[in-house]
């Protein structure tokens, strides 16, 4: 059997209606280019690890081939398949990449197109820790902050312990076949990949992420990943 092939999904349907923009917050222009150009820059940057990098967009999509002028490059898959729900994106996502040639044993990793912070390192990082496992998983981040539980009235009911408690980020990193059939079973109801994926019985691997690798979805947003992207361009090499 030929090794299996690694293969990239960005869910790009949306519209971010808590973002507070006219349009779709993965088309706002962030730092020179469209917030979505950033999240396709990281993977790009480890192009080679790729079989494919595919874009989920909606269908009758009119903007974004005018915001990703260079989109799709060699190796890029513009699917106008995306649903109503990210989980319907994501099942119409990997049905639309094993039309084109992907095997159900490829690994997919999932992103969202509002991460525009991931970073190339990050990205190989949850590949390391997941190409050898058995199920896969996600970058996440333990969380920092205490864990209210609140009444109806918006009173504290209780705190939580919050020792085993992440943020779960993305990629999500799995196999392609066995997320399909995990969608499929657990439906449009889950909100992330490893959802459906421990719907189904299985266990995703934790992968310590960062906390910049946050995913833009209020209006301030925007200003804080704006400065996080001149911060890294002011490093030095």
């Amino acid at each position: 059997m030929p090794s299996p092939r690694f293969h990239v999904l960005i869910p790009s349907a949306g519209i971010g209606s808590r973002a507070g923009v006219a349009g779709p917050k993965q088309y706002e222009p962030l730092a020179g280019q469209a917030l979505v150009g950033h999240t396709l820059d990281a993977f790009r940057a480890l192009g080679a690890r790729f079989a494919t990098i595919a874009l989920a967009v909606a269908p009758g999509d009119a903007l974004v081939q005018r915001v990703l002028p260079d989109f799709p490059r060699s190796g890029e898959r513009l699917l106008h398949v995306g649903g109503a729900t990210r989980a319907g994106s994501v099942r119409n996502g990997l049905a639309a990449l094993l039309a084109d040639g992907a095997h159900e044993d490829d690994w997919v990793l999932v992103h969202d197109a509002a991460r525009c912070l991931v970073t190339p390192a990050q990205i190989e990082s949850l590949i390391t820790a997941c190409e050898s496992d058995a199920v896969g998983g996600l970058l996440a981040l333990p969380l920092p902050d205490t864990l209210k539980v609140a009444t109806v009235d918006s009173r504290v009911q209780a705190t939580l312990d919050r020792s085993d408690k992440w943020l779960a980020q993305t990629p999500q990193m799995f196999r392609l076949g066995a997320l399909a059939a995990a969608i499929d079973q657990a439906g449009e109801r889950v909100t992330d990949e490893a959802s459906a994926i421990e719907a189904a019985g299985a266990a995703p691997r934790l992968v310590p992420g960062s906390a910049q690798n946050f995913k833009v979805t209020y209006p301030e947003d925007f200003a804080l990943a704006a400065a996080v992207l001149a911060s890294r361009r002011a490093a030095p090499p």
